[in-house]
């Protein structure tokens, strides 16, 4: 959940709609660049051509000026596309409007980088300017694999860019990882986290693939090509936290390992229900009374800007009860899970009763544990935390007695 989107809806507002400057806690800037599509992206992204890069950087440092200035950013989310394909000047000049924007350097800076894009000089602009973490797109160590994915990079590339960021020496390193990846074999799903351990960073990140519409693989499954296979998926899920809890990775959602301290900041506060702004083409903000995501388009956005507008895709009220049905179905991805305490007094109007009883019918499915108020997933309700979510929100659906 770093905060892109690609709604399409155009609505046009004032800055001055978006109140109480002061809770914002997080930034995400989307760099909008790539040289490639891989099969299974459906962020927004255009090819990098010189002068879109810097209208880009512009359009960015237009933008920051016409948000209302928190009083603190606490964390920095950049991501793409690939924002490592800037240039490092314009890296430099990316990361000087943010930290401006920020009053300073927040206390976690995050940045997506491919490993094809990385370089020594890369690497010293992020380290100078501020940057404490990287998040390295690796996806697989299997070359067959990452060419079924559509990935440009090579396990040379793979290889010698955690050398340059190994010995940069950032403060914290995520490597991403997928699996379940077509023709992918549990051994081979197995060789890459004990790879990617081998590597020793401080967080790992693991997907599942996803077959997102509008991607070369959405068309793939459409055609009968590749096809699903949720018993493998689970079978891969379970062995992956059976591993990384035997090197030492804690996991603290679905998704994400770490290391004691290297948790993402970022994500977590957007998971807690915190706020942050979206800066760039198809970010998103989440801000005051209001969540929204800029139009996924370049030269659109960028006009908007020019007449002193953010031109969105989508916006919709964060009304107190939209915001707790997002904190009980993201908190409970989460290993800590979610304290339903302060919602209820917050939000009394909701159907608490109606989700009571699909929370006590859950429990005696073994699919969650409850210490009065704080539900937490079992290790088999994390392996169905979508379908559960869905029947979360039918339960806080309106019209159900509170």
């Amino acid at each position: 959940m770093n905060g892109s989107s690609t709604g399409q809806d155009q609505v046009r507002f004032p800055t001055a709609e978006w109140p109480s400057p002061e809770r914002a806690t997080g930034l995400y800037v989307h760099v909008p660049f790539c040289a490639s599509t891989c099969d299974f992206c459906a962020f927004y992204q255009e090819q990098p051509e010189a002068g879109q890069i810097r209208r880009y950087l512009a359009g960015v440092a237009r933008e920051a000026e016409l948000v209302p200035t928190p009083a603190r950013i606490d964390t920095v989310f950049i991501g793409g596309g690939t924002p490592g394909l800037l240039a490092p000047r314009d890296l430099a000049r990316l990361l000087e409007v943010i930290r401006a924007r920020c009053g300073g350097a927040p206390r976690e800076w995050s940045i997506e980088l491919a490993p094809g894009s990385v370089s020594p000089d890369r690497l010293a602009v992020l380290r100078e300017g501020g940057v404490t973490r990287i998040s390295l797109g690796v996806q697989s160590f299997q070359p067959a694999l990452l060419e079924a994915l559509g990935r440009r990079h090579s396990l040379a590339q793979i290889e010698r860019a955690w050398e340059w960021i190994h010995g940069a020496g950032f403060a914290s390193v995520n490597l991403d990882l997928m699996f379940a990846l077509p023709g992918q074999t549990a051994e081979e799903w197995a060789a890459d986290v004990r790879r990617a351990v081998e590597l020793g960073p401080d967080h790992l990140s693991t997907y599942c693939l996803t077959f997102e519409e509008d991607t070369r693989l959405w068309l793939k499954l459409s055609q009968g090509r590749v096809r699903l296979d949720p018993e493998f998926e689970a079978r891969l899920y379970e062995d992956t936290w059976a591993q990384l809890a035997d090197a030492g990775y804690a996991q603290y959602e679905v998704s994400n390992f770490a290391r004691p301290g290297h948790a993402c900041a970022h994500n977590v506060a957007t998971w807690r229900m915190g706020q942050w702004i979206g800066l760039g083409p198809s970010a998103a903000s989440q801000q005051g009374e209001w969540r929204g995501s800029n139009i996924a388009d370049l030269e659109a956005w960028l006009t908007a800007l020019d007449q002193g507008e953010r031109l969105t895709g989508e916006r919709t009220r964060l009304t107190p009860a939209l915001l707790a049905e997002d904190a009980v179905i993201f908190g409970l991805r989460m290993n800590a899970g979610v304290d339903l305490a302060p919602w209820r007094s917050r939000v009394p109007e909701l159907p608490w009763l109606a989700l009571d009883a699909e929370l006590a019918t859950l429990e005696a499915e073994g699919m969650l544990q409850r210490s009065a108020d704080t539900l937490r997933l079992t290790p088999r309700g994390r392996l169905l935390a979508d379908a559960l979510a869905v029947r979360i929100i039918a339960a806080l659906e309106p019209g159900v007695p509170a």
